[in-house]
C-alpha cells in the first residue's frame, strides 16, 4: 500500500530529514546538459532557436563527453546562466579566469 510522503516524513528523525535534505542539494547540483535544459523548461527546438542552430546540434551537444570551453559557454547563456570554471582542492576552490579573460578580449 502507498503511503503518503509527508505521513512518512513525520516519522524521521532530524538527523535523517537533515540528511535527506543536504543529499537532494547535493542531486541538484549535479545535472547533465539535457536534465539542466528541461530543468530550465527549455526544449531542444527552443535551445536551438536561441543560439541559431538545427534542433539535432542541441542533440549532439548534449550527448558529447568534450567540448571547446566557448561552446558550453553559449550553451549556458542561452539559457540564461553564466559559466564559471572552477578548481577543486583539499584545502579550498579556485575560480580559474583565464576563460573570461579571452572572451572580453574577442569582445574588447
Amino acid at each position: 500500500m502507498a503511503k503518503n510522503w509527508k505521513e512518512v516524513r513525520k516519522h524521521l528523525g532530524p538527523e535523517r530529514e537533515a540528511r535527506i535534505k543536504a543529499r537532494v542539494r547535493d542531486e541538484i547540483g549535479r545535472l547533465s546538459l539535457n536534465q539542466l535544459r528541461e530543468a530550465r523548461s527549455l526544449t531542444q527546438t527552443s535551445l536551438a532557436e536561441l543560439l541559431g542552430i538545427p534542433q539535432g546540434g542541441i542533440s549532439r551537444l548534449e550527448r558529447r563527453t568534450d567540448m571547446y570551453v566557448s561552446t558550453l559557454r553559449n550553451y549556458i547563456r542561452a539559457m540564461g546562466g553564466e559559466l564559471k570554471i572552477t578548481a577543486v582542492f583539499p584545502n579550498g576552490a579556485v575560480e580559474i579566469s583565464q576563460f573570461q579573460d579571452v572572451e572580453r578580449q574577442k569582445n574588447g
